[in-house]
């Protein structure tokens, strides 16, 4: 028993010793009498283990990207890609969670270039690139900034705050579009901070929602102001942000078994 006191696991706590039996199973009335009054008689306390509940460390390294040098080759492949295919020169990389139209996660690499934001699909397993998408930033037409809403009689929930970025002139998806869930034509992009973020200070870096905004708005602006045929540049709003979905079932259950990260899954293949 001592042995296990010292686990970090367990939280000791002293609870009260029940008064010792005496030949007729009562405490004897001198014992009573010599105690003084207001003060408990001194006895070895009872010893009670308990698990102690606090948050897994190691849950972050079931996430591939958090993995020595993950992350950094998943850089330089963009790096080398944005310079030999663009010709343009990226300034950052950011790790976000980005939610579809249907609300499913969905892991994400974000970079921000000379002229263009990039959203990358990474796998993290394989080290690879498997899809890039490339928004011009001037073709970026607002940010919107707030908590995630539902439709008033929509059974899907999500907690927190994020972003959506809108480019285009469309501003919704239309009708093919908004049914398809693996539809990329939808005219805007929603965010969250990845679950890595509180891991090390490295991660915490680059899933941090408002520096990636702090940096995307003056170069996209900085662009727009170089056309001449923009009447605005893009704008910043403070609203809710709307998710229209109406069950999630699939979303319910994608997301709560993280189907779309690269993640370490036991016994059951990613």
């Amino acid at each position: 028993m001592s042995e296990a006191s010292t686990d970090p696991e367990f939280q000791t706590v002293d609870m009260q010793k029940e008064p010792e039996e005496t030949g007729g199973g009562k405490a004897s009335a001198k014992d009573a009498e010599e105690t003084p009054p207001g003060t408990a008689a001194s006895s070895p306390p009872k010893v009670s283990l308990f698990p102690r509940s606090r948050a897994d460390p190691y849950d972050a390294r079931r996430y591939f990207v958090t993995r020595p040098g993950a992350f950094d080759q998943a850089v330089e492949d963009l790096k080398t890609h944005v310079v030999e295919n663009m010709g343009e020169t990226a300034h950052s990389f950011w790790l976000l969670t980005e939610i579809d139209h249907w609300n499913n996660e969905k892991e994400r690499l974000v970079v921000i270039t000379d002229l263009a934001l990039l959203i990358c699909k990474y796998d993290f397993i394989m080290l690879k690139c498997l899809q890039l998408q490339r928004i011009p930033l001037n073709d970026l037409d607002r940010i919107c900034l707030g908590s995630f809403t539902f439709p008033e009689r929509s059974l899907d929930r999500r907690e927190g705050e994020g972003l959506r970025i809108y480019w285009g002139k469309q501003q919704e998806p239309d009708f093919l579009s908004r049914w398809n869930p693996f539809s990329t034509e939808v005219p805007y992009a929603t965010f969250m901070e990845h679950p890595v973020k509180n891991s090390s200070e490295k991660f915490g870096d680059v899933c941090q929602i408002s520096s990636f905004v702090s940096q995307l708005v003056p170069a996209a602006r900085n662009v727009q102001t170089q056309d001449s045929t923009r009447t605005e540049v893009m704008r910043v709003e403070y609203q809710p942000i709307l998710i229209d979905t109406q069950v999630g079932l699939m979303s319910f259950i994608g997301n709560r078994n993280k189907l779309g990260y690269s993640l370490a899954r036991g016994s059951v293949g990613f």
